[in-house]
């Protein structure tokens, strides 16, 4: 169990190890590892990988979800996601309960969800910079609003994250209005996009923005492609509206909101714009990513919705 102790508003060190019982009653051999610095995560999960080690539970935020993923991907070792973290994304596409400050037992309800859910093999995302090293992802990837935000605000600040949504909100409001302007030209499977936008996002799941954005309802995670979305327009009140219009699910109707598939997607930008990868820096533009299907063993839990995944899953 790799277990990120700064992430998220509660400290739940002690909760970890009821669910780190939880399984032990259920014959499993558990050992806890506490997550040192960015990208220990990673290390700590090829290790276990390497060892032969079968389930690989990843405690923390969507971000240390991704360094996980990025040690387990292409191995046969088994990622099972555990919500502790600020927003939790990838806990409310599974329908995951999600602890809280008067509810730390909900990461047991977690755990009992996941012993009784399925194993499935998950796509990925891969980006990399020119002459630099790649990196998985588990989520997203995106170039604009998001990727300047988190440049800007991460690492967050201990009231930030005690204040859950209400505090990265705070922090966005503060920094977005300083939003560059941003011409772009996008190529997806070799198709050119070029344009302003105020946002790119390169979506291997469903939901966005922390979970609370349906982006792309009939995405399947296990179908070898990316949901590609170009967002028009320049400066802060267009990305006010574009939030608007998706919090009401309005995006998937409007000409300024593109959506396109693919799986292999280059964005350049006139002058280098901060990217992110599953809530993370990740560096400047210009930035390249590849779909890697079914790269992730994931275990998926039994409040997941049925069609989130087009090949029938597996038992634990």
């Amino acid at each position: 169990m790799i277990y990120n102790p700064l992430a998220g508003p509660v400290n739940l060190a002690a909760t970890i190890e009821l669910v780190a019982d939880f399984w032990r009653a259920r014959g499993w051999r558990v050992s806890i590892r506490p997550t040192q610095a960015m990208g220990h995560a990673t290390e700590l999960a090829a290790t276990a990988a390497a060892s032969g080690h079968r389930l690989v539970m990843a405690a923390g935020g969507d971000g240390t979800l991704g360094e996980v993923a990025n040690g387990l991907a292409n191995t046969t070792a088994v990622m099972a996601p555990l919500p502790v973290g600020t927003a939790n994304s990838f806990a409310r596409e599974l329908g995951l309960p999600r602890p809280g400050m008067v509810a730390k037992h909900r990461l047991l309800q977690a755990a009992d969800a996941l012993a009784r859910g399925r194993v499935q093999q998950m796509d990925l995302g891969y980006t990399y910079h020119e002459g630099g090293d790649g990196r998985y992802w588990l989520l997203w990837a995106g170039t604009g609003a998001d990727g300047f935000l988190v440049n800007e605000v991460e690492p967050r600040p201990r009231w930030s994250k005690r204040l859950g949504p209400v505090g990265y909100s705070l922090q966005a409001l503060t920094v977005l209005p300083h939003l560059p302007e941003i011409e772009a030209t996008v190529e997806i499977d070799g198709r050119p996009f070029h344009n302003q936008y105020t946002l790119i996002v390169v979506s291997n799941c469903r939901l966005y923005a922390g979970g609370l954005v349906s982006l792309s309802p009939d995405a399947y995670l296990d179908d070898g492609l990316f949901e590609v979305w170009l967002f028009r327009g320049s400066g802060f009140g267009k990305v006010a509206a574009h939030l608007w219009h998706s919090l009401r699910s309005e995006h998937l109707h409007r000409a300024d909101m593109l959506l396109v598939h693919g799986r292999s997607i280059t964005i350049h930008t006139t002058t280098p714009i901060p990217c992110q990868t599953d809530g993370d820096k990740a560096g400047v533009t210009p930035l390249f990513c590849e779909i890697k299907p079914r790269a992730l063993h994931m275990l998926i839990p039994d409040t997941a919705p049925p069609n989130l995944f087009r090949e029938p899953g597996v038992m634990l």
